[in-house]
């Protein structure tokens, strides 16, 4: 209810982490009565990508983001992986794929902390068109299919689902502001 994984590599081993990680985090919960912590979430994630150590030598690689607000601490957190497991908190933000790094310069470029909804989803839309727009392999946004990336917010009231069309408009005001 508080935490979000994005994932980069191979996707068929990834959704199953994802599935499976989802299932630890509920029989956690009705075994002790209460929710893992984040930190304890972060650290079964880990766990996971290290026992894919012999699939990602094969090539099956599972890169993910974990990310959730921490109701102990009050705070949101971000943490990337290595293909080993070893974990990395991350202070601010991180990006994970082929174009992690364009979309982690557009960010550093636009990286506010505090920044209210808005400014957060056009930090986003903009992180994900820069690099869409400098590697093939990064889906962009694809307005006349209608095809836009799946996003989440992740807040002390739990995870929200951002729909289609404010991603739409957030991503024409960012056209209109290139034009």
């Amino acid at each position: 209810e508080h935490s979000v994984m994005a994932i980069a590599g191979a996707a068929g081993p990834s959704i199953e982490m994802a599935r499976l990680l989802r299932v630890q985090f509920e029989h956690y919960q009705k075994i002790e009565g209460e929710p893992l912590e984040l930190e304890g979430k972060a650290n079964t994630l880990s766990g996971m990508i290290r026992q894919n150590l012999p699939a990602a030598m094969q090539g099956l690689v599972v890169l993910p983001i974990f990310a959730g607000y921490d109701r102990r601490r009050r705070i949101g957190r971000v943490w990337k992986y290595e293909i080993t497991g070893a974990r990395f908190e991350e202070q601010e933000y991180d990006s994970v794929g082929s174009g992690s790094i364009f979309a982690k310069e557009s960010l550093k470029k636009r990286w506010k902390a505090g920044a209210n909804r808005d400014e957060v989803l056009s930090m986003a839309v903009e992180a994900l068109t820069d690099a869409a727009d400098e590697d093939r392999a990064t889906g962009g946004i694809d307005v006349l299919r209608g095809i836009y990336p799946t996003m989440k917010l992740c807040t002390a009231r739990g995870i929200e689902d951002v729909p289609d069309t404010e991603i739409a408009g957030v991503y024409q005001r960012l056209l209109g502001s290139r034009r």
